[in-house]
């Protein structure tokens, strides 16, 4: 008897304990990589309220911008009287020998036709070349004095330099859009191919210069498509020491899908970071509230009593476009709340629009529950620091503070007074949010953000809320990540899911969610470092994934702008647009050139797609009429492609594109498919049996033995044909399931150490397509084949910036583009059930 209820018991316990583990949220170690990314995302709320750490260990670097620009949180800790920066680098003022445009107009010579033989060099004599103002560039590029409408422009600028120069190092510092060649004195230091940088600093030797005579800068630049920069000057370093000048030891770096932890060692005490952005696909008034945490625990490590306080700091650098902007820095409280908040003095609501431009609107906020151990404070750059680093408090200041950052930089400020320190962890967080009052331009209609019910919540009513349900956020988040987690592990294997969790916050943040003046969602996304369109439907198309996977209402808020704009009679082409405009205003496309056969072959694959995952095609019912003109054009023009850009548009136009013909033939199917679900019999009947017909001629155009061709009309070519995925995903059965395979199959011998190229004509890629590619395959095996190089490259590549989607395969090296949208397309695979 005695054994039978003791194993009864045991059972009982055994259930119980089982029950309880399954029920447990899982360790954060559990569910996140400590891959070596990058860049590691720290704020992230929308494409301008982006920071990053671009570095391994958080306090090697100041925060940025994703853009580059300063974005800076800094962050210490005080351990009996002894200081360990865990967070940013103090930035040390530069002093311009050469003042950029962001900071005063300078005067250069240029012209747009070629010049005479040596145009760099000091002695030419420009004296016919016009006189304008830098910076030169394309309408809507930032702080652009001078006009340039021509492919190419050469400029020079003449100055002098004091006999006397200071100690400090000296570089050049330069911006350009595209392909840019620098020189000084006449020697060339800087040669680009098509790329674009912004506020590059280049170290130079001083025997270049020569003080107290004549020097030049002269430069070249050619603008292929979208906008054109070029701006430059000099900057020397100052002697100013650090402040916090002891870092604390970090341990670890680990990534979730909405979090980015990091583990420190400050002397006898540890601390744990955690950056929040509650980023949740299906909660849209949590996604779109622009209001993320930094949580903070601490605890002492040998077992002893240590009195401890935090430290947190920003500036006025998230709230403007340039460091020469006046800005006005004030305190406020709301409920138990106390913040601090900036904005500029001129508040330009949705003036400026283009790529590499930041929000100068709207206010940041830097905002904390309101503790008698804690203050938010006003102050100056180095004395608040001296304050705390001396008394381990900051003094009450000023209510209101106007400052031109570029002489006086004040600081927004938090402290928290922990107290006594021992094995008992104490634990708190602050608050960084930003206002941006009017958040689109839509079709002439200012729009507020999705968060703010069209006006109706503040954004001290946003602090509330975010404080109210800060516990029930991070169990969203915890509970999110790990469902992310756990899909994408079992979908891919562990590299894939490290790629799909640094991807989920840099896709999301890269648009912006607001409703249109009939309630309708929109969610716009900014190309970044792109050409910075707007609501682009070639990079709507490699982000859908992600959304079609966790919401797809997120996607239809992406098409919906392109479906007015033709539905409304502003578009009248008979095929798809490819933007509604620059970011933040959408007012009609912008772009140079027409994409006909890609953008009407998105926008009904995608429709399709939306059908496919929701099980209806009410939404396609919606906008049938201009989905039959568009699935009409790509019957008629969509077989064999004239001279066109498809979405690789870096790589130019060309004709008789195989792949571009397969993403018609897959809208063509997509069509056929939608009007089969909504019972027109006789319609799909027809578009389906066109598509299959296509298919087989495609077959015959295009074979190149062992593989099929990069253009019909070019034996020896080949080409990533990653549209023909939505034939496998839909269900679609268009084409025969070998032609994919022969295609994996070949891919697999052109692979280089990085991952495979994009096609033939040169060894860059794209990382989206690759996983596209990879989604081919039959089998989770050669999948991971596909995925292991393109993880190298992440983990591998030099240049510290938030992913870019545009590298070498043979060396990892960023070829153009960063923290686009576009990643959102890794979550394809999840899309196979």
């Amino acid at each position: 008897m005695i054994n039978k209820y003791f194993t009864a018991l045991l059972l009982i316990l055994f259930v119980v304990f089982s029950c309880t583990q399954t029920e447990k949220i899982p360790a954060t170690s559990e569910v996140s990589t400590e891959m070596r990314a990058p860049a590691y995302p720290l704020i992230t709320i929308d494409p301008y309220s982006s920071a990053w750490s671009c570095t391994d260990q958080l306090f090697d670097a100041p925060v940025t911008h994703w853009t580059g620009r300063s974005h800076p949180i800094i962050g210490a800790l005080r351990v009996d009287g002894n200081v360990y920066r865990f967070l940013g680098k103090e930035v040390i003022p530069k002093t311009y020998l050469l003042h950029m445009a962001g900071g005063e107009a300078w005067a250069g010579q240029y012209v747009k036709e070629q010049p005479s033989k040596g145009w760099e060099k000091i002695d030419f004599e420009a004296d016919l070349w016009k006189t304008g103002s830098g910076a030169f560039g394309t309408d809507g590029m930032p702080v652009c004095n001078t006009l340039w409408d021509t492919e190419d422009i050469w400029v020079r600028r003449e100055f002098s330099l004091p006999e006397n120069l200071d100690e400090g190092d000296i570089s050049l510092i330069y911006s350009h859009d595209d392909i840019f060649e620098l020189y000084l004195n006449g020697k060339q230091l800087v040669k680009t191919e098509y790329e674009w940088h912004n506020n590059v600093e280049l170290k130079i030797d001083r025997n270049l210069l020569y003080p107290g005579k004549k020097n030049v800068i002269a430069a070249h630049c050619h603008n292929r498509v979208g906008g054109g920069y070029v701006d430059f000057g000099i900057i020397q370093d100052n002697e100013q020491t650090e402040v916090f000048s002891t870092s604390a030891v970090q341990n670890k770096v680990a990534l979730t899908a909405t979090q980015t932890h990091y583990n420190f060692t400050c002397g006898p005490v540890d601390l744990q970071i955690e950056f929040v952005s509650p980023l949740l696909p299906e909660n849209l008034d949590l996604l779109s509230r622009p209001v993320n945490y930094i949580n903070y625990k601490v605890v002492a490590n040998d077992k002893k009593k240590h009195d401890v306080q935090i430290y947190f700091e920003t500036t006025p650098e998230w709230a403007v476009n340039e460091f020469s902007q006046e800005v006005v820095v004030g305190k406020g409280q709301t409920s138990g709340i106390n913040f601090v908040k900036a904005g500029t003095t001129e508040q330009p609501v949705l003036e400026k629009k283009g790529d590499n431009v930041r929000i100068d609107w709207g206010y940041v906020y830097l905002a904390a529950d309101q503790t008698s151990e804690s203050l938010v404070e006003i102050g100056d750059y180095t004395n608040t620091k001296k304050a705390f680093s001396e008394k381990g408090a900051i003094s009450v200041g000023v209510d209101e503070y106007v400052s031109q950052m570029s002489k006086t930089m004040p600081v927004m400020s938090f402290v928290d007074q922990l107290g006594e320190i021992s094995s008992e962890e104490k634990k708190g967080y602050v608050m960084i949010a930003y206002d941006d009052i009017e958040s689109i331009q839509y079709f002439e209609e200012n729009l507020k953000g999705w968060w703010t019910k069209s006006g109706e919540v503040t954004i001290e009513e946003a602090l509330q809320m975010a404080t109210k349900e800060h516990a029930d956020i991070l169990a969203q988040c915890d509970s999110f990540d790990k469902k992310l987690w756990d899909e994408t592990l079992q979908a891919g294997g562990k590299s894939y899911a490290d790629l799909c969790v640094l991807a989920f916050r840099q896709s999301i943040a890269a648009h912006k969610l607001v409703k249109d003046t009939q309630g309708n969602i929109l969610f716009l996304s900014k190309e970044n470092f792109s050409n910075g369109s707007i609501g682009t439907v070639d990079v709507t198309y490699p982000s859908a994934p992600l959304y079609l996977k966790y919401n797809p209402d997120l996607l239809k808020g992406m098409l919906n702008p392109i479906f007015y704009y033709s539905e409304s009679g502003k578009w009248t082409k008979p095929f798809a647009a490819h933007d509604v405009g620059t970011y933040p205003k959408a007012n009609g496309q912008t772009y140079g050139g027409d994409m006909p056969v890609e953008e009407c072959g998105n926008m009904l694959i995608l429709t399709t797609a939306i059908a496919h995952t929701e099980g209806n095609a009410k939404y396609a019912q919606e906008h049938w009429d201009v989905l039959t003109v568009w699935a009409n054009y790509l019957m008629e023009n969509g077989l064999d492609p004239e001279n066109q850009l498809c979405t690789d548009d870096f790589a130019g136009h060309f004709a008789h594109n195989t792949n571009l013909s397969v993403k018609a033939i897959m809208g063509i199917a997509g069509y056929g498919r939608l009007a089969e679900m909504l019972g027109k019999t006789k319609i799909a009947e027809e578009y389906t049996a066109k598509a299959k017909f296509m298919a087989q001629e495609w077959m015959k155009m295009a074979d190149d033995n062992d593989h099929y061709r990069l253009t019909f009309d070019k034996p020896g070519t080949w080409s990533q044909k990653y549209n023909l995925v939505w034939d496998k995903l839909l269900g679609l059965g268009i084409f025969p399931a070998d032609v994919a395979q022969k295609e994996v199959a070949y891919y697999l011998t052109k692979q280089n150490t990085y991952g495979l190229p994009l096609d033939n004509r040169k060894e860059y890629t794209k990382s989206d397509w690759i996983v596209w590619t990879a989604t081919l395959a039959d089998d989770k095996a050669t999948f991971e084949k596909f995925i292991d190089p393109l993880y190298g490259f992440i983990t591998e590549t030099p240049d510290r910036v938030p992913m870019s989607d545009w590298y070498q395969t043979t060396d990892a090296t960023k070829v153009g583009f960063q923290a686009r949208s576009v990643v959102g397309g890794y979550f394809i695979k999840l899309l196979e059930k």
